[in-house]
Parts: C-alpha cells; structure tokens; sequence
C-alpha cells in the first residue's frame, strides 16, 4: 500500500468513527473531490511525484480539523497531520511542507507557490463544478446547524455571488482557463435566480413549494439519501479493506509455505535435521490454518438468485441484491423493479435491509479476520519458541 493509500484510510476512518453528521458539506465526500481536483491540477501543471504526494497528503488532512470545530479548523488539521506523519517516520522537511500546504487553505491567505495554488485552487473546484448549486446549499445547511446562520433564498443567492465575484480567483494556469468558465456559467446561472427572486419573490416561494410536496411523493428526501449513500460507501469501503487484509495474510502464508517447502523440507530426511521437524510442521499448520480462516473470510455467500411474482407482492425479496435476481428474466425483473418503485416503504425497507445484510457480512469478514490475524500471530510465535527449543535440543 502507497502512503497517499494509507493517508486515504487514515482519514476515512478518522472521519467516519469521529466527525458530526451536521457538517453536510465539510465531511470525506469534500475531502475525496479536493483530492481529485488537485490531481487533475498536478498533472496539467507538471508537478514532480515527491511533491505531487506531499500535495495530496495535505489534501486528504486539510478539513480533519472540523473534527473539533468550524474554529481555527486549519490548526486542528495540521496538529493531527503532524502527530500521523510523525508516527510514520516522515522527515521534518517533508512535514513542514504539508504543515503549510494546509494553512494556505485559509481563506485570506495569499499562495505564493505552485503546490499552494494547487491545492487552494482545488479546494474552491465546486465553485467550478456542474452541480454547484446543489452543493452550495450543503453549506447553506451546514452552517444553519453548526453556526446558526440562516438564509433567505435572495440572501443565500447573494451571498454566494459576493464571494465567487468579488472574493475569489484562481491561481494556477489550467484552473484560469479551464475552471474559470465552468464558474462564469455559475455565476450567470446566479444572477439570472437572484433577478427572479428580486421580481417574484412570493411566486418563486409558492413554486418551491409545490416542489417540495412533489419531491416528498416521487423521490426519498434529500437527508435520507445521503442517509442511505453515506452509508452504504462506508460499508463497501470497510468490504474492500477488509478483503485487501484477508489478501495481504493470504499471500504472506503463501511464501512461507513456499519457501518451507523449497527450503526446510528436502532436508529433513537427513539424520541431522530430525529436530526440525516438529518446529516445521508448526509453522506449515498454523500457514494452512491461516489460509483457510483469509478464504473464509472472502468466500462469497450463493444465493438461488430467484423469486416469484408472490415474492414480489408479499415484499419478501431485496431487488436491490444481485444475488435474488441473477437467474431472472429481464422482464420480471424490470416488473419487480418497478412494483417495488411504486411502494415507498417496500422501496426503502429494501434499502434499509440491504444495509443491514451488509453489515451482517462486514461482521463476519472481520470476525474471521481477527482470528486468522491471532492464529498467524500465535503460529509465528510458536514456530519461533519450536525452532529455539529445537536447536538448542540438538545441540547445536
């Protein structure tokens, strides 16, 4: 695993197992778009890979502050952003460098070279994104629920039109010529809603809310969706690393085997070594042992992958599983689908259920993990403690 990787994981679970749902806007999904706007911005400015790394860490770790508040967020980023880089063994040098990277998110501050326009650059990159709108109202409820600060829809619109107009610009070259026009679009795009809410202030009001009721009956509220996709990318996050665990044991007992069999075996059948053989068949059974628990804990579970129309009215299947519906037509299963789009509780009781199963999955992922990871730590243990008392037997 690279380090950008590993400050990746860091930072998801730090997040994940620490951060308040209030902050809409400033959680992993901002954090993971930052990332990837400054290595869309490290490839066009040609930035060197030692740097490019040193770039995104600061990225992963620039908002981890929010962790203890909106206040001074910076600071709190670069206190846990030292003490990690320490624990990694990363040279003063290098952490200075990220130290500072990190402050030149503050909003008054003025970059002064490539690798801080990058990366204050790609912190602004949604001023630049085709949903603009919907993420900006992220922070419009976000500081409605950590700092109380309460908007009008003109109020909001203005706002955010001062502050791309009068208090923004990009830095490096490619964000001017590229990114600029996608926030000139923006900025017309609001323009054109604040001249409609100057005008009709009481019209627009009673169109959103129509909009509103409609949007409670065709699609699930805006909450628990992101509800629903917060996490389930936390369950499948947690899958992967999981499975990347259960790999890493995997091909660790496989060498071992490997070079057991290679190595320790054609010579135990000279007269010399018979005081290896115990001490190898330890190391070989707690390798097999340790094999078997890493494949268990990704052998994937079979389904029959299908259902009946009474299945379907009765609401016992999850449609929203592969493995109920594999083995279905793509009639029936475009009919299921549908039928189930029409109830609004069979719709998320479904989601609700797929979460659940995950986690029941999750659980035994890493239960069978912490007992491969024990009976690999006590066979190394053992097989150390059976040569020692092996050779020592000899005489050797």
């Amino acid at each position: 695993m690279n380090f950008i990787q590993h400050a990746e994981d860091f930072v998801f679970n730090l997040l994940k197992d620490n951060l308040s749902i209030l902050y809409t806007y400033h959680n992993f999904n901002h954090t993971q778009k930052v990332v990837l706007a400054t290595k869309v911005l490290i490839d066009k400015e040609k930035i060197d890979a030692d740097e490019a790394e040193i770039i995104q860490v600061a990225a992963w770790f620039h908002d981890v502050g929010y962790l203890k508040g909106v206040g001074k967020h910076e600071e709190e980023s670069v206190t846990i952003v030292r003490k990690f880089l320490e624990d990694n063994q990363k040279g003063q040098e290098y952490i200075d460098k990220v130290v500072s990277l990190i402050r030149a998110t503050e909003v008054n501050y003025e970059p002064q070279t490539i690798s801080e326009k990058i990366i204050k650059d790609a912190d602004y990159g949604h001023f630049a994104s085709e949903d603009y709108m919907a993420t900006c109202q992220l922070l419009r409820e976000e500081w409605k629920l950590t700092l109380d600060k309460t908007y009008t829809d003109l109020e909001w619109m203005t706002e955010n039109r001062r502050i791309m107009v009068n208090c923004h610009r990009y830095f490096t070259d490619y964000a001017k010529t590229e990114w600029q026009k996608t926030k000139d679009k923006n900025i017309l795009q609001l323009h054109k809603e604040i001249q409609k809410l100057s005008e009709n202030p009481e019209g627009i009001s009673k169109t959103k809310l129509k909009k509103k009721k409609m949007e409670k009956l065709e699609r699930p509220e805006r909450g628990i969706d992101t509800m629903f996709r917060t996490t389930l990318s936390n369950h499948t996050r947690l899958s992967e690393i999981a499975d990347s665990k259960a790999n890493i044991l995997l091909s660790v007992n496989a060498i071992i085997i490997s070079i057991a069999l290679s190595t320790l075996i054609p010579k135990l059948d000279s007269p010399g070594n018979v005081h290896l053989i115990v001490p190898t068949f330890i190391l070989l059974m707690f390798s097999v042992i340790s094999i078997i628990f890493a494949i268990m804990s990704t052998r994937p579970k079979v389904t029959s992958g299908t259902f009946t129309r009474q299945d379907i009215e009765d609401k016992k299947v999850n449609l929203l599983f592969f493995g109920n519906f594999y083995k279905m037509p793509l009639d029936e299963y475009q009919w299921a689908v549908n039928e189930m789009m029409k109830d609004r509780d069979y719709l998320y009781n479904s989601m609700i259920k797929d979460l659940y199963y995950l986690g029941l999955v999750l659980n035994r992922k890493y239960k069978l993990l912490r007992i491969t990871y024990m009976v690999f730590m006590i066979g190394i243990i053992c097989s150390v403690f059976a040569f020692v008392w092996a050779f020592k037997t000899s005489g050797l």
